[in-house]
């Protein structure tokens, strides 16, 4: 049987680690289980209690603290994961071998390791290997995307992960909660956002030309092939929060392999319709 994981990424202060926290605590109280595993090597405290803890493997003040090494915190976060990617016999111990697993991967907020450097993708690539369905989810603080530029390079943010990544991957908008009735109205032409009239709202203010012309191409890339939309995220709304895991289930299959039941038949209607005889006599008629 697969098992399954999320793969939680996203700026630093995006909400992962509530993200996680939130989630677990919605899938226990659908008897789902659910297991979080912490790969931030820098991370402080969470919400949550953890299958596996990375700082048990490394620890980035470890790092910084060796006087061989003399990182600071970007250097030494970059070290503990490029560590954790030779020693993945440590992360598969952790897992064991247990199937229909279901993990979420509390990844840290550098945003190098979801634009240039190969640890996150090698991670993927490793849990693909131990048979896992992986989902990328991707998240943006809702109270930084309340500018169309700011939006736009969240979205680039997000894209990029995509990109290097090759998974599914869910984008969510997070702190919807702390925004006030006003914002929330604001925001919502951001979560199916048409990028060419956000343009044409901001022209004024571009006044390179060079620059303009390549704010429409990237804008135009975005909404020509519908890479990038969001969802929202609002850790005190239960249906929303169902929602979101209904998009990421649907992208990684989970629960294709449970007993499938057939509808209820409707009152008056014949069970042994032919769809295919009544649509061919649509297109007759």
């Amino acid at each position: 049987m697969p098992r399954y994981a999320q793969l939680v990424m996203g700026p630093a202060g995006s909400g992962k680690s509530t993200y996680c926290a939130t989630m677990l605590e919605h899938c226990q109280a659908l008897n789902r289980s659910v297991q979080v595993v912490n790969l931030d090597p820098a991370a402080e405290h969470f919400e949550y209690p953890v299958m596996a803890d990375i700082r048990e493997l490394i620890h980035v003040d470890d790092v910084m603290e060796d006087d061989s090494l003399r990182f600071g915190p970007n250097g030494g976060l970059i070290f503990c994961m490029e560590y954790f990617a030779n020693n993945f016999d440590w992360l598969e111990e952790s897992l064991g071998h247990v199937e229909d697993d279901y993990i979420l991967f509390d990844c840290p907020g550098q945003i190098e390791l979801y634009t240039h450097l190969p640890v996150m993708k090698q991670l993927v690539e490793q849990l693909q290997q131990w048979e896992f369905r992986v989902c990328g989810i991707f998240l943006v603080d809702s109270q930084f995307m309340v500018e169309n530029f700011k939006f736009i390079s969240g979205v680039m943010a997000a894209l990029s992960a995509m990109v290097i990544l090759e998974i599914p991957q869910i984008n969510i908008m997070t702190k919807m909660d702390l925004l006030s009735p006003k914002a929330k109205k604001e925001i919502e032409k951001y979560l199916d956002p048409d990028m060419y009239s956000m343009m044409e709202d901001n022209s004024v203010s571009l006044r390179s030309k060079k620059f303009k012309k390549l704010t429409k191409a990237i804008c135009g890339l975005i909404d020509d092939y519908s890479m990038v939309r969001f969802l929202p995220f609002d850790r005190t709304d239960e249906e929303g929060i169902s929602i979101v895991l209904q998009h990421i289930d649907f992208s990684i299959q989970y629960g294709e392999d449970l007993e499938f039941k057939e509808p209820k038949e409707i009152d008056g209607e014949p069970s042994n319709t032919n769809f295919d005889e009544f649509f061919q006599d649509r297109d007759d008629s």
